[in-house]
Formats: C-alpha cells, sequence, structure tokens
C-alpha cells in the first residue's frame, strides 16, 4: 500500500513538474530556433522567417502571440530597408524558463541579459556555444549592434534579405556573447560579424547552424 501511495506521490510531482514547465513556455516570448528550416540563410525572406518562428512557438505552447524574427532587411531595389528591433514590439522578453532577456528595445540594445545560460530555443534547451562541438552559437541577425539595418551598398548583409542559400553572406550575433577561443574578446549578441556564404556548410564553417532569434510582439 505505501509503495502505491508513492508512486502517486511521485506521478502527481512528474505532473505538476510539466504543467509548470508548459504554463512558462506559454509566457515565453523570446527564444532561438532550435534548428534551421532546412535551407540555410534563405528563409523565404522576413515573412518566411516569421512563419518559422510561429511554427516553432506554437509547437512549444506559444501560439497566442505573435512571432517575429530578429532579422534586419536592406533596402534594394523595390525592397525598403527594414530594422530588426522595430519588428519585434516593445517588450518585455522572457525565455522558455521565465528568465527576463530584456525589458524594453533600448535594454535589449545596451546590455541583455542573453548568454549562453540565457539564450535558450523553444523547448528550453540551452544552444551550443563555445565549449562545445560543435560550436552553433552564430545566430542570424543581418543587423548594425543598434538593431538597424545596414545602409545599401554592394556588400551582401543579409543574404540577399534572406532568399539566397549560396553565395552571399549576412552578419550574425553570438548568443553565448563569446570568441572563438578565451583569448577572444566578447562578441555582440547581434552583430559578431560576416559569413562566409549563405548555405549550411558555409554558416557551419564559421560556427554556425542557421539559427535566429524570434521575439514576441505582444
Amino acid at each position: 500500500m505505501k509503495s502505491v501511495k508513492n508512486y502517486a506521490a511521485a506521478v502527481l510531482i512528474v505532473v505538476g513538474a510539466v504543467a509548470a514547465a508548459k504554463a512558462q513556455q506559454s509566457e515565453m516570448s523570446f527564444f532561438v530556433t532550435s534548428v534551421n528550416p532546412g535551407k540555410g540563410a534563405e528563409l523565404g525572406g522576413l515573412e518566411g522567417a516569421d512563419a518559422y518562428c510561429q511554427k516553432l512557438a506554437s509547437e512549444a505552447g506559444a501560439s497566442a502571440k505573435t512571432w517575429r524574427a530578429y532579422l534586419s532587411q536592406s533596402a534594394t531595389g523595390a525592397m525598403q530597408a527594414v530594422n530588426a528591433r522595430d519588428r519585434i514590439g516593445k517588450g518585455p522578453w522572457k525565455n522558455a524558463k521565465g528568465e527576463v532577456i530584456a525589458k524594453d528595445v533600448d535594454d535589449l540594445h545596451k546590455d541583455p541579459n542573453i548568454n549562453k545560460q540565457t539564450a535558450l530555443d523553444e523547448k528550453g534547451n540551452p544552444v551550443k556555444g563555445r565549449g562545445d562541438s560543435p560550436n552553433e552559437h552564430d545566430i542570424l541577425t543581418g543587423t548594425q549592434p543598434d538593431g538597424t539595418a545596414f545602409a545599401a551598398g554592394d556588400k551582401d548583409m543579409t543574404c540577399g534579405n534572406w532568399t539566397k542559400g549560396g553565395e552571399g553572406s549576412a552578419i550574425v550575433g553570438h548568443h553565448d556573447r563569446m570568441g572563438l577561443d578565451e583569448s577572444a574578446p566578447a562578441k555582440s549578441w547581434n552583430s559578431s560579424h560576416g559569413t562566409s556564404g549563405c548555405g549550411m556548410q558555409a554558416l557551419r564553417s564559421t560556427g554556425g547552424a542557421g539559427l535566429f532569434y524570434c521575439f514576441a510582439t505582444n
């Protein structure tokens, strides 16, 4: 009889933990994508990237919110520049464990609580960074440190506004805010360096996996 009671108590504890985890994820308003959609930096433009954020959030139990990818778009041809900072709402934003990432847009672009411990994916799992194999800390942004798009020019900063999966380049940040080794200086979470190309192999060669940040706008 005692073993049955102990088993029932254990079940209740597990159920309670699962319920608590789901409640936290329903309040989640920030995450790093757990996996690339499959074509490197070819995300289907901003619209395709937003839809992917929404898909992952819905699968994680946060479908009630409107999700946007933290990506900038450069002015080119008929396309107008779009700033990543202007498309993600006002904040505050929390990760899947309920930890506050930033209280507002200004806080996000000054000294946000984004690091290897807090920049979790939509499932609440850490993302591989420096010290892990493979290192996947390159996060696609196409953005300047202040969250604005780069000025129009000859150099590609957004893999053709997120439509190229081959040649080109995109600016990435480091979610762990670290360099490639211990002697390297700390890097920006949203604007560290460019990639060597736009396909998955090229993204991996500089320490990435084609991941990007997603923020809830409400």
